[in-house]
């Protein structure tokens, strides 16, 4: 039996289509919030005179890194080598993989994709010097290196300013590898829920920080960029005159994660992304079931929660995901709850994975599709 070749899956929906078409499960990025959020951020950056590169692991995908660059950041991050591959190939000039890599794998290909975009990478050990010293020799290409501290993470990084110049030592030996500056990142501060909480951690990661760039200036040693800093830190990090550089990457969306916590009311960011799912099943009546669950939503920073008219809904909570259904619940008995066939958004509990579970992003704006953007970077952790 010959097979048809028009079986194929369909896009979620097309441009032009209304947001009652669109297929579910499906992830949503709401353009005008999108859009607000991408020029707040840019705009205080400007403010404080510090660089914006936004952490592209937060949504893997081109055409959110071209609209950040079009707004005026000075280029992307990524986590992983292969992360960045599709943001080359979509000519992003400037990539800063703000990770260590082991294997010599991945030091090969960093090397050749050093031959068409500006690419820099972080280091905490000579031996990751000397990998992307052979790679970078055979490719004939240069790299930016930029030396990890840790400033409280307790995960990579060197302890201290000595540390730093050891590292400075084995990298004089080869001039295709420059030395950049420093990369200090607090992940831990970026969840803290309290507004002051927040500040005071950041403030001592700063601290830090400052604490090496004294001692690496008294030994004559000048850091051209010193990176790092999240969605959570960055009002601080902006203000600590620290940082040249800062690295937020879930703003353009936010999550309900994020949500949770206490903003000042100057960088305040909107949630633009949203998971649309349909009502599957009305079980028993005293629960609804959506077509949306693990597979679609990652719940490692909690369940999602139920969007409804610009808010976080008053009346349906959801309460449980199994592989390929959710759970959701009226919070109060007798409340009504939303009938078989209809579409639920979801503010998801943690964007970045839950954007690595996706193929693309459907952009709507006022009700209606208006683009349809690949995750071109889904899955590539290598």
């Amino acid at each position: 039996m010959s097979l048809d070749p028009s079986l194929v899956l369909p896009p979620p929906a097309r441009p032009g289509d209304p947001l009652s078409a669109i297929d579910t499960p499906a992830l949503l990025v709401e353009l005008d919030a999108f859009e607000r959020n991408l020029a707040r951020m840019q705009a205080r950056a400007d403010a404080a005179g510090v660089a914006l590169r936004p952490h592209a692991k937060a949504h893997k995908c081109p055409a959110i890194a071209q609209a950040q660059l079009r707004q005026g950041a000075v280029g992307i991050c990524c986590q992983k080598v292969s992360e960045a591959l599709p943001f080359v190939l979509a000519g992003v000039p400037d990539i800063l993989v703000s990770n260590e890599i082991a294997g010599p794998a991945k030091a090969a290909l960093l090397a050749r994709m050093a031959l068409h975009a500006r690419m820099s990478v972080c280091v905490d050990h000579a031996g990751q010097i000397a990998a992307l010293a052979a790679t970078t020799a055979e490719a004939g290409s240069r790299l930016d290196v930029l030396v990890e501290v840790d400033i409280g993470q307790e995960r990579c990084g060197v302890a201290d300013a000595p540390a730093v110049l050891r590292l400075l030592e084995a990298l004089a030996a080869h001039p295709q590898l420059r030395f950049k500056g420093l990369q200090a990142y607090h992940g831990a501060i970026q969840h803290l829920r309290g507004h002051a909480e927040r500040a005071a951690a950041a403030a001592r990661a700063a601290e830090r920080t400052a604490a090496v760039l004294a001692e690496l200036q008294r030994a004559g040693v000048r850091c051209e960029v010193v990176t790092g800093g999240g969605t959570g830190s960055v009002e601080f990090d902006l203000a600590s005159g620290v940082y040249t550089e800062v690295q937020p990457g879930s703003y353009p969306f936010m999550d309900a994660d994020y949500g949770s916590s206490e903003y000042g009311d100057a960088l305040r960011f909107e949630h633009s992304l949203f998971l649309a799912s349909t009502v599957m099943s009305c079980g028993n009546g005293e629960r609804i079931v959506l077509d949306a669950g693990l597979k679609s939503l990652a719940v490692d920073s909690g369940l999602p929660r139920v969007w409804d008219d610009g808010r976080e809904s008053g009346s349906l909570v959801y309460a449980a995901a199994n592989d390929e259904h959710g759970i959701v619940r009226s919070r109060e008995a007798g409340q009504p709850r939303p009938a078989l066939g209809s579409m639920l958004l979801l503010v998801p509990g943690h964007c970045d994975p839950t954007l690595n579970l996706h193929d693309e992003l459907v952009a709507v704006r006022a009700g209606r599709v208006e683009a349809i953007w690949p995750i071109a970077a889904r899955g590539l952790s290598r």
